[in-house]
């Protein structure tokens, strides 16, 4: 998740604003129920069988890498005799905390290494120049190049046949999502526009380029990772891609534009954060902050619209005049590569297909990527619903039982939703590529979490006629299933789902199978709106200024009732609070010290190679008076570690008390922080080589505060990562070591 800061475009940032307007419970009306210890403690959680296949890698020096700077410095390391396996029985974390810090670097522990290994605008292919990084570049060349806004990425490891093999500790496919751009460092003198309008095309092509997902090859020599720029494999998939639908809405109405008249495919992918996998060996890139890239004027739009799609526009924050401003370049070109941006009505009288009045709708989904098949046509699973999905975390694979993905919906108030496939898992379709994903991912289940007050919790289907998901439902009228997809926001509403404290990342423990979640944050929560699974309300100062609310987030993690990822019901608990360690007990209540207080939890992944070792990262702008964002690494226990606890929340005049369960504290033993990043970025986006002796791990938009009239003066950026001196920043991923050649973090 990216909290743009942009202040010039109001259409900007009603994701981050919310635009959920029920009065579903936040458990106000169930905190009556008594709060039962023993009910929530006494249902078993089982076993979840094995989760699979999200080997990750990382690397450092890809071509034309550049130093940046690391603290504490470390020794090159000799070569070393391959390490141990890890050791059986408890873990324990082996490094030393990172203390908190302001500087503009990124800091690791003493006994690790950074390297720098894919930046904004690397070339990714034969022949492309190296990046000057001042905004001349060619914009032609931009399809050939690193994105911006590093986010969500995986590792899939490759044999010597180039086929997919999760165990590879020294070559592999890195695929990533670039969720957004810094536009102030990407053109010589940031974006040209001129009463509301773009004049210069070239830029606008750049920023689409710079969007969507990169594939590279990935390769270690020696100790050093490095990425392969002539590499088959590289690929570049951008808003500009053609890609397919499939699953309920595909072909249907809501979908058809002047670009498919028959609703079938359409273009690109924007706004890509978190990921997500396939057991068949595939990768999940999420659309998330979408809406805010259309351009719809309601004083233009509104009078040719019905009230269903007045709802459905209201409800998914489709509202503006775009916020990068695409659709306004002039002369268009004759595929409407900037007017498909428009999602007005043009053509009144009309069809769909004479414009782009359905573009919104063809954004919003799960797409599925074949990285081993760059000739592949990329394809939006439209069973998984439309939100504005922070990712799609693949849950417990075992034979013959269905396929379980979750998901979180980033935006304040949202929900947490779960998609069960039709079909059973049959491993034979290992590396069956979208044809795999034909057979598990478009018929199945979506359902949405309800949190209940005694530590319970139950799946809400979406699904035509049942949860109150009718044609006769007040706030919006459902016609067929491809409408409940499409309006999946409207249908959890309508089911009576619980509105959570900014739902992001998900991760599957793969010791157990249970599930976390993190709330980054929520400041539309009111103290009377608090509940059992948000239950925090308080003001955490920054400086002079209030923030009130749920302003450092929290971690929710749940288990599928009987371990079984195909259940309608689970017990919960909140794991993890994010806070300043100088805050209260009732709202430091993880009782978090100096070497691991954090504010906003956001990215989240559990290492594979290393079972049970949980990495988080934050997304934060509430906390950085004190430090710069960061990683964490952590050892969590399991749902019911902890007990039932009142918290008592305060709004500066009123006082109310709130019932809740929390996990055991978890002490530097269990949490520790791991990396601290340099100036204004977002840590975010985490994998592991098939050894877990390297790391990946995303630094996006550094320097993001960096005024447009300060570009020509480089003494005010506000950071010069990773290049340092007098350079642009820009994002990137690193990728660290362990000098002794050991297991991350252990």
């Amino acid at each position: 998740m990216t909290a743009n800061t942009r202040t010039d475009d109001p259409s900007v940032d009603l994701d981050d604003i919310g635009t959920n307007p029920t009065s579903n419970p936040s458990f106000t009306d169930l905190i009556a129920a008594r709060l039962s210890r023993r009910r929530l403690f006494g249902l078993g959680a089982g076993t979840a069988g094995t989760a699979l296949l999200q080997a990750c890698g990382g690397g450092g020096g890809g071509a034309g890498a550049a130093p940046f700077p690391i603290l504490p410095p470390a020794p090159a390391p000799a070569p070393a005799p391959a390490p141990a396996p890890a050791p059986a029985g408890p873990m324990k974390l082996g490094f030393n905390a990172v203390a908190k810090s302001l500087a503009d670097v990124v800091t690791v522990p003493a006994g690790y290494t950074a390297s720098v290994l894919y930046r904004l605008g690397d070339p990714t292919a034969a022949g492309v120049a190296a990046y000057k990084n001042d905004g001349t570049d060619d914009a032609t060349t931009y399809d050939r190049r690193a994105g911006d806004h590093h986010d969500g990425m995986t590792f899939f490891g490759m044999n010597a046949s180039n086929k997919w093999d999760a165990t590879s500790a020294t070559r592999g496919l890195l695929v990533m999502n670039h969720e957004a751009i810094t536009p102030v460092f990407l053109h010589p003198t940031g974006q040209t526009a001129v009463s509301g309008v773009r004049t210069v095309a070239d830029e606008v092509l750049r920023e689409f380029y710079l969007h969507g997902v990169s594939v590279i090859e990935v390769n270690k020599s020696g100790s050093t990772w490095s990425y392969k720029q002539d590499s088959s494999f590289n690929r570049r998939v951008h808003t500009l891609t053609e890609m397919t639908f499939s699953g309920p809405a595909a072909k249907t109405d809501y979908l058809k534009t002047k670009y498919s008249t028959d609703g079938s495919k359409t273009r690109g992918t924007v706004n890509n954060c978190a990921n997500g996998t396939t057991p068949w060996g595939t990768y999940l890139t999420c659309e998330e902050n979408w809406a805010g890239y259309f351009r719809r004027v309601t004083a233009n739009d509104n009078a040719n619209r019905t009230a269903k799609e007045l709802a459905s526009f209201s409800r998914y924050g489709v509202a503006g005049t775009g916020r990068e401003l695409w659709a306004t370049v002039t002369p268009d070109t004759a595929d409407n590569r900037y007017g498909r941006w428009n999602t007005e009505v043009t053509v009144v009288g009309g069809t769909a297909t004479d414009d782009y009045r359905n573009g919104a709708n063809t954004y919003g989904w799960v797409v599925e990527i074949d990285p081993f098949n760059p000739t592949s046509t990329p394809k939006k699973r439209t069973a998984l619903g439309r939100f504005g999905h922070e990712g799609a975390c693949l849950g417990p694979v075992v034979v013959g039982k269905p396929l379980v993905w979750y998901m979180g919906d980033d935006s304040q108030n949202e929900y947490l939703y779960k998609f069960v496939s039709t079909r059973n898992w049959d491993a034979a379709d290992i590396g069956g590529g979208i044809a795999a994903g034909d057979k598990y991912m478009d018929d199945g289940k979506l359902y949405v979490a309800k949190f209940k007050a005694d530590g319970t919790g139950d799946w809400l289907e979406l699904k035509l006629g049942v949860n109150n998901i009718t044609a006769s439902y007040a706030s919006y009228a459902f016609a067929d299933a491809a409408d409940v997809v499409i309006n999946a926001r409207h249908a959890a509403d309508a089911a009576g789902a619980t509105k959570m404290d900014r739902p992001e990342w998900t991760a599957v423990n793969p010791k157990n199978g249970e599930v976390y979640l993190t709330l980054t944050n929520n400041s539309a929560r009111a103290i009377g709106t608090t509940d059992a699974a948000n239950p925090r309300f308080y003001n955490d100062p920054k400086g002079t200024s209030s923030q009130r609310g749920n302003p450092n987030g929290h971690i929710i993690r749940f288990a599928d009732t009987g371990g079984d990822p195909a259940a309608v019901s689970f017990k919960w608990d909140v794991y993890l609070f994010g806070a300043r360690s100088t805050a209260s007990a009732d709202v430091n209540v993880s009782a978090l010290g100096a070497d691991n207080d954090f504010s906003s939890p956001d990215g989240m992944w559990f290492s594979q190679a290393a079972p049970g070792l949980l990495w988080i990262e934050t997304d934060d702008g509430k906390y950085t008076d004190v430090t710069n964002c960061m990683l964490l690494g952590a050892l969590p226990g399991k749902v019911g570690d902890g007990a039932a606890r009142t918290i008592t929340n305060f709004d500066g005049a009123t006082t109310a008390q709130q019932a809740t369960f929390v996990g055991k504290a978890p002490g530097t033993d269990g949490l520790r922080r791991f990396l601290v990043g340099p100036k204004e970025c977002e840590i975010t986006g985490i994998a592991e080589s098939g050894d877990g002796r390297a790391l990946f791990v995303n630094i996006q938009h550094p320097g993001e505060d960096t005024k447009v009239a300060d570009i020509t003066t480089p003494a005010k950026f506000s950071s010069h990562w990773p290049e340092g001196g007098n350079a642009r920043p820009r994002s990137a991923t690193i990728v660290i070591t362990k000098n002794d050649g050991g297991l991350i973090g252990l």
